[in-house]
């Protein structure tokens, strides 16, 4: 059953608003046949087109669409390069409403959905295990520092290992149902075909390279060490990389801002941004760490992280990759992966209206120029392929966008399932019926999950008290989602399309647009920033850039989403993939005239 508060008629009558609030999900999957903004033939040219000899998929954490209308004026590097001789999907959209890290990267890496691919979430809760997993935990793995000695456990810059993760195990991409294009362009090309890709975030790195990569690497942010595991070769190049250029070189430095005063769009100290330890709340920001400290230490890889220094050594460890591997010189297509996850943390610290998602997009455009710069070089203009995405975008700060007399605020998770237990205490079921995940995914205890399949009472009463949270838009039963059979509700398209019964929960709730969901201790206030994960247009419209071999440069309107980047790809490297929820952006090819 589906609960709506009578606000929702108001809601769907602001979808003129579309563009400014919800997007329709089934819209974005398939273009209309005669919608191609060029001519196009049914029939490919008679000449095929040489195969790009190194594929480039670069992703850009939380970048929305609408970062490039903003500021690509301020760009003269690599970003402005890829406008101008890329082409330019301007319409391009998830179409579910998970759109996080993990989600994101395994639909472009494969050219499915979460529905179809497995990767619902960052974390979701393990039945069998009863506790709350990461999308790459593997129990048979083992995680490897470069620096030090072997981890035994999985570790990420956002969430401690003590809140989340097993004592034992490691990251692969065991729990990814499909293959990865990098797998299939590997299996189905002449022998040497390399994969290599690297970020910040395991949950990045990892779905890029699927199964067989040559080297998967990513950031420790407790340790400071950078990872692979034993489902991976351990590569020197990584090795040689990280020894001659130690993170800690950055301690010390002051993220200072790059522009004028007069260039930043936005007032210099965000709306409720937040404050991450000793780093401050606006520019200057100072990479020390917190003070009294003597060093290094987890604060200064967070601050490092949330800066612009992080993005120019992943840059610059792409380059390693590319000279000392050779890539795009072999016999076969090579595949190299990079995911640039600063904007994340940036945006999720600063939001989406600050002078610091503004400056580090101007730095990333001069990496990406220096990074350009070293592919024509070392592999040849016109010899590789460049596409340029993201993995989601991200909500307004709710006090920015508040003071304009929007709706907007926070949707405590804590509250929500203080609320379910509250409404099944008082109908004498025991504590604990909730399982401690916060989010859109609500799992009952076993007990009490067979318990209210038989009692509709006491299942209403649930679906009532979460209804009257602030901020809840509607809730949906798992039984509601599963048949994704067309449906003119968008709400519940987006919400079906990243379902995967085994692993999602019992119940979904769905935020009010411009409510952004908050871990926060009740009654205590929350930690400012803002975040994203709802199926609402401002958190699922990204940039699609496709550049260089077999590309026709120009501007695409088609809705086209992130799932067509690997059938593109695939078309281009004269490959299949297993499966497919996505479709070739034909109208960009040249071989399609």
């Amino acid at each position: 059953m589906r609960i709506l508060p009578n606000l929702t008629k108001k809601l769907l009558l602001a979808t003129s608003f579309a563009t400014f609030l919800i997007h329709s999900p089934v819209a974005a999957q398939r273009p209309p046949a005669n919608s191609s903004t060029h001519k196009t033939s049914a029939v490919a040219s008679v000449k095929n087109p040489a195969r790009p000899k190194l594929v480039v998929v670069l992703v850009v954490d939380q970048m929305r669409a609408d970062y490039i209308d903003k500021f690509q004026h301020q760009w003269t590097g690599g970003l402005k390069r890829l406008v101008t001789e890329g082409a330019w999907f301007q319409d391009a959209a998830y179409p579910y409403a998970a759109t996080e890290t993990c989600v994101g990267h395994s639909t472009i890496s494969t050219g499915a959905f979460p529905s179809t691919h497995g990767m619902i979430a960052n974390e979701w809760w393990d039945r069998d295990l009863r506790k709350e997993i990461t999308c790459t935990y593997d129990a048979a793995a083992k995680n490897i520092a470069y620096e030090a000695e072997a981890l035994s456990a999985p570790t990420s810059p956002t969430v401690p290992a003590a809140n989340s993760v097993p004592a034992v195990g490691g990251d692969s991409v065991a729990r990814m149902l499909v293959p990865a294009f990098a797998d299939e362009l590997k299996f189905q090309s002449p022998a040497g075909t390399r994969v290599v890709t690297m970020s910040l975030k395991a949950r990045a790195a990892i779905p890029m390279a699927g199964h067989q990569g040559d080297a998967v690497t990513w950031f420790d942010g407790v340790t400071g060490s950078w990872l692979t595991s034993n489902a991976y070769p351990k590569a020197p190049f990584v090795a040689e990389f990280v020894k001659s250029h130690p993170v800690t070189a950055d301690y010390g430095k002051t993220w200072s801002p790059l522009l004028p005063d007069s260039a930043y769009l936005y007032q210099k100290i965000a709306l409720g941004a937040g404050n991450p330890p000793g780093f401050g709340n606006s520019f200057p920001h100072p990479l020390h760490g917190v003070d009294g400290n003597k060093g290094p230490d987890a604060s200064f890889y967070l601050q490092w992280a949330t800066s612009p220094y992080a993005e120019t050594y992943l840059a610059q460890m792409a380059e390693a990759a590319v000279e000392k591997l050779q890539l795009g010189k072999g016999p076969a297509t090579d595949f190299l992966g990079v995911s640039f996850s600063s904007v994340d943390y940036v945006g999720h610290t600063f939001g989406p209206r600050s002078w610091e998602i503004q400056d580090e997009l101007a730095r990333l455009d001069r990496d990406l120029a220096a990074f350009f710069a070293h592919l024509d070089k070392h592999v040849g203009r016109g010899k590789y392929v460049v596409a340029l995405t993201a993995d989601h975008g991200v909500a307004p700060i709710p006090e920015d966008l508040h003071k304009t007399g929007v709706d907007a605020g926070r949707l405590n998770a804590k509250e929500v399932t203080a609320r379910i237990e509250h409404a099944l205490e008082i109908l004498d079921y025991p504590k604990p019926n909730v399982t401690p995940v916060g989010g859109a995914d609500v799992y009952f205890t076993p007990g009490t999950s067979a318990k209210l399949k038989t009692d509709s009472h006491a299942l209403q009463a649930v679906l009532a008290a979460i209804q009257n949270a602030p901020g809840v838009a509607a809730v949906y039963q798992a039984d509601e989602l599963s048949d994704r059979s067309a449906t003119l509700d968008s709400l519940r398209a987006a919400e079906a399309a990243d379902f995967v019964k085994s692993r999602s929960g019992d119940l979904r709730v769905v935020p009010k647009p411009y409510w952004v969901w908050d871990n926060s201790v009740i009654g205590q206030p929350s930690r400012g920033g803002t975040s994203h994960g709802t199926p609402y247009y401002y958190d699922q419209r990204v940039p699609i850039i496709l550049m260089g071999a077999g590309i026709r440069a120009g501007k695409y309107y088609e809705s086209a989403t992130p799932a067509d980047i690997a059938p593109t790809l695939a078309t281009l490297c004269g490959i299949t993939l297993a499966t497919r929820d996505g479709r070739t952006l034909r109208e960009a090819l040249n071989s399609f005239r």
